[in-house]
């Protein structure tokens, strides 16, 4: 990834930033109460968040955060999952990237274990 790229987390509820660079949701559901306008996305790139299992078994549980982000990191290495991540990882390194969730507790979501192994590579 580039020097210059930068990943951000935000909610999807909040107002569209002209900072915000390529706008991604990365929920497997849509958001209640926002329409697809109003989102102002570039992608909605649904295959690369949690399967169903993972996400209803972690509950958004502070508790059980650690063990959510291992199991995650894993299901991003495996065939549902591993495309979807490539093509984060390759919007990631041209330029800034917002990733978009629907979660309240920002720090604790899919979107920031996504943020936290893009700045990683």
């Amino acid at each position: 990834m580039s020097s210059t790229t930068e990943v951000r987390v935000r909610r999807i509820y909040e107002t569209p930033s002209p900072d915000d660079g390529k706008r991604v949701l990365v929920d497997r559901l849509w958001p209640r109460g926002v329409s697809k306008q109003a989102a102002q996305l570039d992608e909605w790139a649904k295959t690369v968040a949690p399967s169903d299992e993972l996400r209803r078994w972690y509950g958004h549980d502070p508790a059980k955060f650690a063990e959510f982000k291992r199991r995650y990191a894993s299901e991003l290495a495996d065939t549902d999952h591993e495309e979807a991540w490539h093509h984060l990882v390759t919007d990631a390194a041209q330029g800034v990237i917002t990733l978009l969730t629907a979660t309240k507790d920002l720090d604790r979501s899919e979107a920031a274990v996504l943020a936290e192994r893009l700045a990683a590579r």
